[in-house]
């Protein structure tokens, strides 16, 4: 059942919610559902009608500022992946010679994520 007023839909969102009932009703789905699946459609893909807070508003400067954030911060967590990542993208081998050189007890008999472990234990108590 479609709930509430499309008045705040664009135009553009209001086609591409009767293009898809009507693709969905030829299939043989009931109008309501089709236009719930419609409507669901729309609503995923563009996050709903116009809303406040889109950014309409807001000035040239800031935008740029808060895109500037967003790059560092997307920099500062792909480094950190790669740093926590860092022996998961290494072979069971290499994790073994390491072990191996940093004489951790029962090396031979760890699988690769227990070498991770072990080695990661090693390396912030040293």
């Amino acid at each position: 059942m479609v709930i509430g007023s499309k008045a705040k839909y664009t135009a553009q969102q209001k086609r591409k919610a009767r293009h898809i009932e009507e693709a969905y009703e030829k299939k043989g789905i009931s109008a309501e559902k089709a236009a719930e699946i419609a409507w669901a459609t729309v609503n995923k893909q563009s996050g709903g009608g116009e809303r406040s807070g889109s950014g309409k508003n807001t000035p040239l400067s800031q935008k740029k500022a808060a895109r500037k954030d967003s790059a560092k911060n997307a920099i500062a967590t792909k480094q950190e992946q790669a740093s926590s990542n860092s022996l998961e993208s290494h072979t069971k081998e290499y994790l073994m010679q390491r072990a191996r050189a940093l004489n951790i007890a029962g090396r031979s008999s760890m699988n690769k994520p227990e070498l991770i472990l072990a080695l990661r234990r090693e390396s912030s108590t040293s």
